[in-house]
């Protein structure tokens, strides 16, 4: 189903793309490149931002945010894990805000945000179903969460085959 990915973005209005992702096992695997292709064939422009880690910080997002905003991105598409769309969810949620994205994580309701995609890599994290995120602040490296169902993923894809490289307890 990753190569429907264009076409699904497309279908939820889609025409400049954000891809966001943390790095190894997409680009190992070929799902980043099978996600461009797939892109590329619908004719939706992209650009990429990785770097995404476990417990995703705000500066990521901030730049997220902004890259976002420079770009006229209007569709964010999570390649990865919970992390990679949690992350996700909150430079969606920023980019479609006047003030800072932490307002979020400090106990305002979004509701607004940039559409989100997601294509996981793991069976487990839930936050491709969720209207929440979970972000860590590096000013004090605290972990905060917000909600809205802006945020909430348009559409999910998960190819069982790219989870058979975790363990076992995490895919049973």
């Amino acid at each position: 189903m990753e190569s429907e990915a264009g076409k699904l973005a497309k279908r939820f209005g889609a025409t400049k793309i954000l891809i966001h992702y943390g790095g190894g096992s997409v680009i190992r695997s070929g799902l980043l490149d099978r996600v461009k292709k797939s892109l590329e064939e619908e004719k939706l422009p992209f650009v990429e931002l990785g770097g995404v880690q476990p417990n995703p910080r705000s500066g990521l997002v901030y730049q997220g945010i902004d890259l976002c905003k420079k770009e006229n991105i209007d569709f964010v598409l999570a390649v990865g894990g919970g992390s990679v769309i949690d992350s996700a969810k909150a430079i969606a949620a920023g980019t479609c805000y006047d003030g800072d994205f932490w307002d979020f994580y400090s106990g305002k309701y979004i509701e607004e945000a940039i559409p989100v995609g997601t294509i996981l890599t793991i069976a487990a994290a839930g936050s491709e179903g969720r209207p929440d995120s979970v972000i860590t602040n590096e000013d004090g490296m605290y972990k905060r969460g917000a909600t809205g169902d802006a945020i909430r993923p348009k559409f999910s894809i998960l190819n069982p085959e790219l989870t058979q490289t975790l363990p076992p307890y995490q895919t049973a």
